[in-house]
């Protein structure tokens, strides 16, 4: 009866781990092998075969036969194995003998004795069914409740799952509560010794996108898609989405009737401030609407080099920069374009600088200025887009004399931004049109 009273024992503890039985019987299996390295010193020579619905359990031990035994748990004598089985009287010294061993020899304290390795080895199996699960649930969207606030890492449990979002992945200007109910996104699963680590994020890009995707079912259905995601978390954000349907309104689908869908987003995110930018193949009209609220007068676009110049009324300037820079720096990254925002003045006093000849410039080394021009540089524009090397390269260019070529422009460049009547710019990027 002890084979059966011993799998219902560590039946139970498994049901409240949720382990299968398929793995228990595994489990049971290596109890008793630890238990025979235990009490032997090994357990090469053994095998253990368990039935957890018949309620047996079989050891089975290879013993050689021996004249004289030394270690009676590898070594059997002739004559201990003709008592136990006069059948096999054609067996001899150096033959191998499979002894089946009683369970009941280790008595009821190895119950006591194997807990604490069960246990062991049942959290391995509960941590393994957790990574499994969750390593194909990255890119999801998790509902969990808040477990443990630390100052780098809030923790989140579902079920017997402990997630961890650290300082990084948190919305700055939220507030996390043991018990708190909350949505993240589960960003990676990765193993470590002491169990999956699971690291979930509201900060990142994707947890925007999947909060749009349950909210907006057009984007489920592939009807609308989301091209571009920019975000300062908790702040603001820039969305760029594009619909493959004419008779679908992409931005329209996405702010939902009276703004119940964007709004239903923004309540998730700490009232983020959420900028939807409709896609479009000309760089200047997606550069302008990404631009938002502030509305430029004129784009100088490089789409070579990824590079922007958006040229702005001055009293709209602060607008399209956006606190610390926050509306221009979302721009350029949700469009991949790099972007330099100017007022009308600040802008024309800058092209007259660089459009300026070198020989115009005071205190500009003359001697250097036939050198510079043979290899090109002509303009201030020139000398501050050229590197080193390629202004020590030119005739009559030294180290003293290239201290000498910065410090003049430097003091032109400071010097003329007193100036108060600049001439028209003169563009040195390809211009385009604005249109909508």
């Amino acid at each position: 009866m002890i084979n059966r009273e011993l799998i219902e024992v560590f039946s139970e503890l498994a049901r409240e781990k949720n382990v299968e039985r398929s793995e228990l019987g595994t489990i049971l299996e290596q109890l008793f092998l630890y238990i025979i390295e235990k009490q032997n010193g090994t357990s090469e020579n053994c095998s253990v075969i368990v039935n957890i619905d018949k309620g047996e359990i079989e050891i089975y031990a290879e013993k050689e036969i021996v004249d004289s035994v030394t270690d009676p748990s590898i070594e059997i004598s002739l004559r201990e194995v003709l008592e136990k089985d006069p059948d096999l009287s054609d067996l001899e010294i150096g033959d191998t003998y499979v002894e089946v061993v009683d369970p009941t020899i280790f008595g009821r304290r190895m119950i006591a004795h194997a807990k604490q390795f069960f246990a062991q080895r049942i959290r391995d199996v509960e941590r393994k069914y957790i990574y499994e699960d969750y390593a194909t649930r990255v890119g999801e969207i998790i509902i969990g409740v808040v477990h443990q606030v630390q100052r780098d890492n809030v923790f989140i449990n579902i079920e017997h799952a402990e997630l961890r979002m650290p300082k990084k992945e948190q919305i700055a200007n939220e507030k996390y509560r043991r018990g708190d109910t909350i949505r993240a996104v589960v960003k990676s699963v990765e193993v470590t010794s002491k169990g999956p680590d699971i690291m979930v994020s509201r900060s990142d890009n994707h947890f925007l996108q999947k909060l749009f995707e349950m909210e907006v079912p057009e984007i489920e259905d592939g009807i609308i898609e989301i091209r571009a995601i920019a975000r300062h978390p908790g702040e603001r954000a820039k969305i760029i989405v594009h619909s493959q349907d004419r008779r679908v309104d992409a931005v329209g689908a996405c702010v939902g009737m009276r703004g119940s869908r964007i709004q239903a987003i923004v309540r998730e995110l700490n009232n983020e401030k959420i900028d939807i930018v409709n896609f479009s193949e000309q760089s200047e009209i997606l550069i302008t609407r990404a631009l938002s609220p502030a509305k430029p007068i004129k784009l100088f676009i490089d789409d070579d080099r990824k590079y922007c110049v958006a040229v702005f009324h001055n009293d709209e300037l602060d607008s399209a920069i956006g606190k610390g820079g926050m509306n221009i720096n979302l721009a350029s990254r949700v469009t991949g374009y790099r972007i330099d925002a100017y007022g009308e003045k600040e802008y024309e006093k800058q092209q007259r600088d660089q459009s300026t000849s070198l020989k115009d410039v005071p205190g500009f080394p003359a001697t250097a200025i036939n050198g510079l021009q043979d290899v090109g540089i002509r303009t201030v524009a020139d000398v501050t887009s050229a590197d080193e090397d390629e202004l020590l390269a030119a005739k009559g260019v030294g180290e003293s004399t290239l201290d000498k070529i910065y410090t003049a422009i430097q003091n032109f460049i400071e010097s003329s931004e007193q100036d108060e009547d600049p001439p028209e710019p003169v563009n040195l990027l390809e211009s385009t049109e604005e249109s909508d």
